[in-house]
C-alpha cells in the first residue's frame, strides 16, 4: 500500500492532542505509541479491573481500543478543522484476551471525503510474542470540529 499524504501538515499535533483529550482512554491506560499518515497504534497495559469472568480482558475493552485505532488513523487524514465519528464497525474475537500488555493497530483502508473505512487489529503480547486476538473493520465520518463537550 503506497503512503497517504495528510491533508492537514499538522496532522500529528492536532491527532496526538484529539487522542489527549479522550477521558476513556486515559481511564484504559491506553496511549499513543505510534502514529504515520493513516496509521495508528495504541497500547494498553493490562489490568485484572477490566477483566471478565475467566480473566480475560472483557471484548468491550478490546473493542475500545480497537474503535479508537481506526478514529484516530482516519483522523491523521482529515483537513484543518474536521473531527471524527464513528458510524459502524464489526469486530471479529478470535482469540482470548489474555496477556501482559495489548496493541490496537489501525489503518486507513479508503480514505474519503466524507467516509473513511479503516481496519484495526488488537494483539495480546506475553513474553515479547503478539498473539492476534481481535480484528474490526470500521467505518468513519468527518464533520466539522465542534466545541467539546464536558
Amino acid at each position: 500500500m503506497l503512503p497517504f499524504t495528510p491533508k492537514n501538515p499538522d496532522f500529528r499535533e492536532i491527532a496526538t492532542a484529539t487522542f489527549d483529550t479522550q477521558r476513556a482512554m486515559r481511564t484504559l491506560g491506553i496511549s499513543l505509541a505510534r502514529l504515520e499518515p493513516g496509521e495508528v497504534e495504541l497500547a494498553m497495559p493490562y489490568s485484572p479491573d477490566f477483566t471478565q469472568q475467566n480473566g480475560f480482558v472483557h471484548a468491550g475493552i478490546i473493542t475500545a481500543g480497537l474503535d479508537n485505532a481506526c478514529g484516530i488513523a482516519a483522523f491523521s487524514l482529515m483537513p484543518a478543522g474536521s473531527d471524527i465519528l464513528t458510524v459502524e464497525f464489526k469486530t471479529n474475537l478470535l482469540a482470548p484476551a489474555k496477556g501482559e500488555r495489548f496493541m490496537f493497530r489501525g489503518i486507513v483502508i479508503k480514505p474519503g471525503r466524507t467516509l473513511t473505512v479503516c481496519e484495526g487489529r488488537a494483539y495480546a503480547v506475553q513474553d515479547g510474542v503478539e498473539t492476534l486476538i481481535a480484528t474490526m473493520t470500521g467505518t468513519l465520518m468527518s464533520l466539522p470540529r465542534r466545541e467539546r463537550v464536558e
